[in-house]
């Protein structure tokens, strides 16, 4: 590794969808943004629905969607659990949008039958990606 690199993998029960060394990273933690570099100390953490983002050993950050997990830290390693996870240039835009405006009218209707929790949450995964792909 690099002086000022740690390895971060992404793994989702699928694939291991990211495993490189970076430089930094944050996380969408339960409590609020995570930010990791070398040397961390050891921390396991929940994550919320949100935005990963990285900077690779070339310089350039990178962001991912993810949908909640779980995210270990310990001897410079950073491990990330996630339920679902996908790399913003490979995201569906219209797709996202279709999502989020769909979430949203649910919300909007609020009819007898709505799931309140199952809407927001959709919402908040169809805002995270479009965040990801750099399109909100």
């Amino acid at each position: 590794m690099a002086e000022s690199t740690f390895m971060l993998e992404i793994v989702t029960p699928e694939q291991i969808l990211f495993r490189d060394e970076v430089q930094f990273m944050v996380a969408p933690g339960a409590e609020g943004e995570l930010g990791i570099m070398k040397n961390h100390a050891p921390l396991v953490a929940a994550l919320n629905i949100g935005v990963l983002r990285y900077d690779s050993t070339s310089g350039t950050q990178k962001k991912m969607a993810l949908s909640g997990g779980f995210i270990e830290v310990i001897d410079n390693v950073a491990r990330v659990l996630a339920e679902t996870a996908e790399h913003g240039g490979d995201i569906d835009i219209l797709r996202a949008k279709a999502a989020k405006e769909r979430a949203e009218r649910r919300l909007q209707a609020r009819e007898d039958n709505l799931n309140l929790a199952r809407a927001e949450m959709a919402l908040k995964r169809a805002i995270s990606r479009l965040k990801a792909a750099e399109a909100l």
